[in-house]
């Protein structure tokens, strides 16, 4: 009898299988911040020794998940690109921030949950009660449209040459990308604008970033900008 198996689902349950692992996992959610991290680091971060580590390592790398480079002794991994990143994050809405309970274990989890539902980093975009408010107010401002799709409008366009922004189209990623915040459960703007602001804001000073996870903070600068350029109120994000 002939095989009936279909290749693409064999794929699929081959990258199912690589997720599927909560060591792999844990890894797979650092690397949303968008950074390079090295063995040593990602080992501590999941718990596990570093020779486990080096093992789930190679099964990410050799499924195409993460890219490897290494500098000298250090080794060093990053998510491969902007579709798996949109793959985790879409994968990591769908479960509750407690871990399926929704409840933190501790009060040192909850605080870390509060940052990150305050503000964070969505690989390399704005995400959280952040990342609501400024998409937010560049709708309200009509400078992104959201009723067909995410799009910046011609106003938008200026107002990112105006603030110094440069959107640098290459490649295949969209310039504007609705992406749904797992904590909010509401689209936050993505793509390569999403990108260029939230690399905008870390460079001057907008936004810092706290603790080991992916959460930021604005500064007062921050405030004082947002509320200029975006009518953003200071209570919105705190």
């Amino acid at each position: 009898m002939r095989s009936t198996k279909n290749p693409q689902a064999a794929g699929l349950a081959s990258l199912a299988g690589l997720v599927a692992d909560e060591t792999r996992a844990a890894c797979l959610l650092a690397l949303l911040d968008g950074r390079a991290w090295t063995a040593g680091e990602l080992a501590r971060h999941a718990g596990v020794a570093a020779s486990t580590l080096s093992e789930h390592l190679g099964k990410l790398v050799a499924g195409g998940l993460l890219a490897e480079e290494r500098q000298g002794r250090h080794r060093y991994v990053r998510l491969a690109n902007t579709q798996v990143a949109q793959l985790i994050e879409d994968l990591a809405g769908q479960v509750a921030p407690g871990g399926g309970t929704g409840r933190p274990r501790s009060l040192r989890e909850s605080s870390a949950g509060s940052a990150m539902a305050r503000g964070r980093t969505c690989y390399d975009h704005l995400a959280g009660r952040l990342g609501i408010a400024v998409t937010d107010a560049l709708t309200e401002r009509e400078l992104l449209r959201q009723d067909t799709g995410f799009a910046l409008t011609d106003a938008g366009l200026e107002w990112f040459a105006a603030q110094g922004i440069a959107l640098a189209r290459t490649g295949r990623r969209p310039l504007a990308r609705a992406c749904l915040d797992w904590t909010e459960r509401r689209p936050h703007l993505a793509g390569i604008a999403g990108a260029a602001l939230c690399r905008h804001a870390l460079d001057t000073g907008w936004c810092v970033r706290i603790g080991s996870e992916r959460a930021v903070k604005v500064t007062p600068a921050g405030e004082r900008a947002l509320s200029e350029l975006l009518g953003i109120g200071a209570g919105s994000l705190r």
